[in-house]
């Protein structure tokens, strides 16, 4: 693009777009629609995820050893335990250490006055990397030998699962249709500017102008309906997000459900609404003009 050409395509493009104010406009709301809902069920798939991640750091399956097991035959299942592909680690738990933690969460201490730390067994409290092989690992488990049980939340570890997949899956469906509705209402948009311009785009093409000098003022049309969409909606997206989070925690009354804050995420979701603005204004552009040019 020469520079003395630049005050012209950014003149005309801005004229095209008041001279069609209601397709801009449009567009722009279109765009800002698009994006809040992409944004939305992106931040979702994440705090989806954050909880998953907090659920696995916090997902304790118990494995409980063959009680004829000794003190010191259980402590040396250590190393096999912890050889399962899945495991992050694995801490023992004696019989009294299990008999004081019993104790400490009940106030009524006469409860295990006769109650002798041989009757319960040694235990090891296993952490998994990926809760969603959760019923693998617990077989893993049940395959070492001195290991006669493993309690393990496999119906609350498929839900977080289930979730996580439902929400990756639909998220990818709507950005895809949304984005192809954007590409659809920007390129009609720019279609429309184009069309009651045709028979100044053939002249120009007759007297010898370049595709790139008649197509600048309708990419940079599209490039600044694209960027003010964006912009738009990245700040509503942080706005309505704050206020829903905000929501969330006064009124939640299950401990595990936790958000991430948008200001961990704002960075990149700011690149990603300006890069979705700016390929859609200027792919929705191009498309459009492309068949003007063929005089």
């Amino acid at each position: 693009m020469k520079r003395t050409n630049t005050g012209y395509y950014i003149k005309e493009g801005i004229s095209s777009i008041f001279a069609h104010g209601f397709m801009s406009f449009a567009s722009v709301c279109i765009i800002i629609a698009c994006l809040i809902i992409m944004g939305s069920f992106t931040l979702l798939a994440f705090n989806v995820n954050s909880i998953i991640d907090k659920f696995e750091k916090e997902n304790v399956v118990l494995a409980f050893v063959d009680e004829t097991f000794t003190t010191d035959q259980a402590k040396a299942l250590e190393s096999k335990i912890e050889a399962i592909p899945n495991v992050e680690y694995a801490t023992f738990i004696s019989r009294s250490d299990a008999m004081a933690s019993f104790e400490s969460k009940y106030s009524d201490k006469s409860l295990f006055e006769n109650l002798d730390p041989s009757v319960l067994r040694d235990r090891y409290a296993v952490y998994m990397r990926d809760i969603s092989l959760t019923e693998q690992t617990q077989k893993d488990l049940l395959s070492v030998s001195g290991i006669i049980k493993v309690n393990a939340n496999l119906t609350i570890a498929k839900g977080f699962v289930t979730v996580s997949n439902i929400v990756s899956g639909v998220s990818f469906v709507l950005v895809a249709i949304l984005l192809a509705i954007s590409l659809f209402i920007m390129s009609n948009t720019i279609k429309l500017a184009t069309f009651d311009r045709r028979d100044e785009i053939a002249i120009m093409k007759m007297v010898g102008a370049t595709n790139s000098f008649i197509r600048w003022p309708f990419i940079f049309q599209g490039f600044l309906l694209g960027i003010t969409g964006a912009l738009t909606a990245y700040i509503a997206q942080w706005i309505i997000y704050t206020i829903v989070t905000k929501m969330i925690l006064r009124g939640n009354t299950m401990t595990f459900i936790t958000t991430i804050s948008f200001s961990s995420v704002a960075l990149p979701m700011f690149f990603i609404f300006m890069a979705v603005g700016f390929g859609v204004g200027v792919l929705g552009s191009t498309v459009a003009i492309k068949n003007y040019l063929r005089v």
